[in-house]
């Protein structure tokens, strides 16, 4: 209390100028219509720029849990396109309890699953990215990844439990057969384990016209990726003087340095097609041996 009185003492002159000083302002923008309006003006830009700041403090406290809500909503948004639906035959006569069949025929093609990217990396020649998703969630070796952007990631390769292992793009055993959008020729995409934002496409004619900018998709040569999904963009094109090929450089549509929610596809008929497509190798192979 004696410390109060002491500073009060100290500064009596300054605070009594603070007082009357407040006592004009106050008389000045209550009985004065032109200063008062000034007054309130200046009042409200002052309440509107600490608000704004308030505002962009709390959204960013905000934002984790509204990317995670968002991520939710495309997912179920992405299990709802038609292009994860085919249609089936009206007079199958068995049909597995656990296919889901709309009211128009069509029997689920593709499963989407969300996930989290617990560690990723880009900078070595085999890279990579280890999701919070396990074979308890439904997940298992060989289902396609891309990005909340929609762009291919890459494959799952290793389950857990609770977590996987997936091979990116950005690894130099990586290879996948895409086509090109505008013509729908195919080629075979990879990594030469330089720059993480350059893949290389090779095998598309010098027959095709292709520029730079053009899109390139996944194809319908895989049973792990749903054919049409983007997969990048033309960078640059080179004439091989060797072969009667181009050779593209493509951007991928992921961002590799800044993934953090991902989306992970299931086949669901994936079995029942390997082995038909194992089956079908024995048996051709079984019949040119007996020849």
């Amino acid at each position: 209390m004696r410390n109060i009185f002491l500073f009060i003492r100290r500064f009596s002159v300054f605070i009594g100028f603070l007082i009357l000083q407040g006592i004009c302002l106050y008389n000045l923008f209550t009985y004065n219509r032109i200063h008062r309006v000034k007054g309130l003006n200046a009042a409200g830009r002052i309440t509107s720029y600490f608000n704004s700041k308030y505002n962009s403090l709390e959204d960013f406290f905000r934002m984790q849990a509204e990317n995670k809500r968002v991520h939710q909503m495309n997912d179920s948004l992405m299990n709802l396109l038609n292009e994860n639906f085919v249609s089936i035959d009206s007079n199958a006569i068995l049909v597995h309890d656990t296919a889901t069949i709309d009211t128009t025929g069509k029997k689920r093609a593709y499963t989407w699953r969300t996930a989290q990217v617990l560690y990723a990396t880009v900078n070595g020649e085999r890279n990579y990215l280890q999701i919070n998703r396990g074979s308890n969630s439904g997940i298992s070796d060989d289902m396609g990844v891309f990005s909340s952007n929609g762009g291919l990631v890459g494959k799952v390769v290793n389950t857990g439990k609770d977590f996987s292992e997936v091979m990116t793009m950005l690894h130099v055993m990586f290879r996948l057969s895409v086509q090109l959008k505008k013509t729908g020729n195919s080629g075979i995409i990879s990594w030469n384990g330089q720059s993480p934002t350059e893949l290389t496409l090779n095998g598309i004619p010098k027959t095709d016209s292709v520029h730079v900018g053009d899109t390139i998709l996944t194809g319908n040569y895989s049973l792990s990726f749903p054919p049409g999904k983007m997969v990048g963009t033309v960078s640059k094109v080179i004439k091989d003087e060797a072969t009667n090929f181009f050779i593209l450089r493509v951007k991928p549509t992921a961002n590799f340095g800044s993934l953090q929610q991902v989306f992970i596809v299931e086949n669901m008929n994936y079995a029942e097609q390997q082995r038909l497509n194992d089956e079908t190798i024995k048996k051709v192979e079984a019949k040119s041996e007996n020849k």
